[in-house]
């Protein structure tokens, strides 16, 4: 598991934004939006892709196309709120949903809701959820991912605690992490 902190100006200017208590709902979704699109950007930046062939206006070429279609899978209901960000930067993902919640007697999380394509075997998955707090939620829902055939999956939030990040190291060494620089305690990378 990589775990990459996106240290980009234009993401902690809108997560201050969001921030502040004068923050009205509307503006506060505009830059969750806005931070979705750029986080999109980084968590697609290195995605596989194969080789194409064209036609172009004046002659025949090879180009590059995505080695795999993406799916967005936000934790519902706050994942809803990356979705269109990511959308906007990868117009062709497909998006499946995955509900977790907390069991009133065992604390546990537990899928209370699952829809997904029928690709996500042989897709690039973006596990989406604004907020990791303890990790158990992410976790669960990244377990039921992948048994549901998921073997390419990248996990994004905005905002992650030191705790959260080090349940998601250890149950999904396989998953990458990407993050918005917001951590106030030290995060050991791996």
């Amino acid at each position: 598991m990589s775990t990459t902190i996106l240290n980009h100006p234009m993401i902690e200017h809108k997560l201050t934004i969001m921030r502040n208590k004068e923050t009205g709902t509307k503006e506060f979704r505009q830059n969750l939006d806005e931070i979705g699109m750029l986080m999109a950007y980084e968590v697609g930046k290195n995605l596989p892709l194969r080789n194409i062939e064209i036609e172009t206006p004046l002659t025949s070429m090879t180009g590059k196309t995505l080695m795999r279609h993406v799916v967005l899978v936000p934790i519902l209901r706050a994942g809803l709120g990356l979705v269109d960000g990511f959308k906007t930067v990868i117009p062709t993902a497909r998006v499946g949903h995955i509900g977790m919640a907390r069991d009133e007697e065992t604390l546990e999380p537990k899928e209370y809701y699952a829809k997904f394509p029928s690709t996500l075997d042989n897709a690039d998955v973006f596990a989406l959820d604004p907020m990791l707090a303890t990790g158990g939620t992410a976790s669960a829902a990244i377990t039921n991912i992948k048994n549901r055939g998921a073997k390419h999956i990248k996990f994004a939030c905005v905002v992650a605690a030191p705790e959260g990040i080090q349940v998601l190291q250890q149950n999904h060494p396989d998953v990458d992490l990407y993050i918005c620089p917001n951590c106030k305690q030290k995060v050991e990378l791996r």
